[in-house]
Parts: structure tokens; C-alpha cells; sequence
């Protein structure tokens, strides 16, 4: 019996880790995270805060791109370019991740 335990808790282990990270996010606090952080560069819905002809993509276009989430969360965590280093918590990343997988 002590064995079916065992391999009980070593099962749900396993589930538990191969749960997609955005399954976990909190959209609303991305959609926070995104509009507190990202949409002085980026446009994050429709609408451009402000005129930006050229520059970052805007969350649509990356909601849409070929980068996967995983690409997507290893992007955020280690920024690139002019892209500010905003240090986010792996929890905030996929908060922000769950936001832009709504966008698609």
C-alpha cells in the first residue's frame, strides 16, 4: 500500500509539472503588468497610448507571432535590445504571458 502512495504523489508530480505555466497566470495582472510597464513602448491593446510609427511591436503582433510561450517567457526573462531590464518574477512573466496569449 505505502508503494501506491508513493507512486500517487510521484503521478500528480509529474501532472503538476508538465502544466503549461499560462494555465497558472492571473490575465488581469498581466493586463496590469502590461499597462504599467510596456505601453510607455509598446502598443498593448488597439489603441496607441502615443504615437509610435516605428519601434517595439505592439502586443497584437506579438500575440500572433511564430514565438512560442516558452520563446516568449525566455525572451522576458532575459531582455534584449533597448528593451528595459525590468527584473519580472517568473509569476509576473507568466502573468504577462497569459495577458498577451488572450490577444491571439
Amino acid at each position: 500500500m505505502p508503494d501506491r502512495a508513493l507512486y500517487t504523489l510521484l503521478a500528480l508530480l509529474v501532472l503538476a509539472l508538465a502544466t503549461p505555466h499560462a494555465v497558472r497566470a492571473d490575465v488581469q495582472k498581466g493586463a496590469q503588468l502590461a499597462r504599467q510597464w510596456c505601453a510607455n513602448c509598446h502598443v498593448i491593446g488597439g489603441n496607441p497610448a502615443g504615437a509610435v510609427p516605428q519601434g517595439p511591436p505592439n502586443f497584437p503582433a506579438i500575440a500572433r507571432s511564430r514565438m512560442t510561450l516558452d520563446q516568449l517567457r525566455a525572451f522576458l526573462s532575459h531582455p534584449h535590445g533597448a528593451m528595459l531590464d525590468l527584473a519580472l518574477t517568473r509569476a509576473e512573466i507568466d502573468d504577462l504571458i497569459g495577458y498577451i496569449g488572450t490577444l491571439r
